[in-house]
């Protein structure tokens, strides 16, 4: 059978070059994308078997809708990479009050988890999240990070790809003896459409991204963990190095306490 692969994300940048790397080896690709006329245009240049399935993942009713439409498009899940990610210019709250970025960057590849995970659980699915070296300078508060009480344009990205990072190892612990495995890892610099923003600080960081690297080369770390077979579970990668995570990231009882918010944020048991 034809494995499958779920990319999140896999309409443009690093999830595209995924999604085509994968394809070109042989999977069937699931693109989910918010825009369905960008996703339908990766789909058609994507070099294999590929579909896409339409989804926002910025708020807990369109995660649960997505989530429903991978499981009708996807008899099995191979391999899920949580690619989509976003870095906001301005503070926005969704229709759940939550700051938009701790929503798509934590709670929704969180939801997509428990959603996904009796059909992940059937497949033995490999998980790759896609994190940030810059997780090292978040500073996540329980009680004012996923309200936006402490939000800054350059931060909270941090802030929640640190909140992100955090449940890496305790899914792993979760699905340590049902076959499923997760492992976490920053691509590097990459150029690609994230954080993009306008005036002079977008003019500046559009001449700084010419520099980065290219999205080909942050898919190859994503798409090694996405078809490593090895069992490796619960790390953190910078690019293809295993990497103890930082201390800010290894807080039990934090990691513990964002986890029980994300549950009761989310609705899962």
């Amino acid at each position: 059978m034809t494995p499958t692969a779920v990319v999140t994300g896999g309409a443009r940048g690093i999830g595209y070059a995924v999604a085509a790397s994968l394809a070109g080896q042989g999977h069937r690709v699931v693109l989910l994308a918010r825009d369905r006329a960008r996703g339908e245009a990766a789909r058609a240049s994507i070099p294999g078997e590929a579909v896409v399935v339409t989804g926002d993942l910025s708020g807990t009713r369109q995660v649960r809708a997505a989530a429903e439409a991978l499981l009708a498009a996807c008899p099995r899940i191979d391999v899920l990479v949580h690619n989509a990610g976003i870095w906001p210019s301005r503070f926005e709250v969704n229709s759940d009050g939550v700051e938009r970025a701790f929503a798509v960057n934590h709670l929704a590849p969180f939801l997509l988890n428990h959603l996904l995970e009796r059909r992940m659980l059937e497949s033995g699915t490999r998980v790759v999240q896609v994190s940030a070296g810059l997780y090292v300078k978040g500073r996540a508060d329980i009680d004012r990070t996923a309200v936006g009480l402490d939000f800054h344009p350059i931060r909270t990205y941090a802030d929640t790809k640190l909140c992100n990072l955090m449940m890496t190892p305790l899914f792993a612990k979760r699905w340590e003896d049902a076959g499923v495995t997760i492992n976490a890892v920053h691509p590097g610099v990459i150029r690609t459409g994230l954080g993009d923003r306008g005036g002079l600080i977008g003019l500046a960081l559009k001449g700084v991204k010419r520099f980065w690297d290219t999205p080909e080369n942050g898919a190859r770390p994503v798409v090694r963990l996405a078809l490593d077979t090895s069992g490796v579970t619960g790390r953190y990668f910078e690019i293809d190095e295993e990497t103890p995570l930082a201390p800010v990231a290894r807080d039990a009882v934090l990691a513990q306490q964002f986890w029980k918010q994300a549950a009761v944020l989310v609705q899962v048991a």
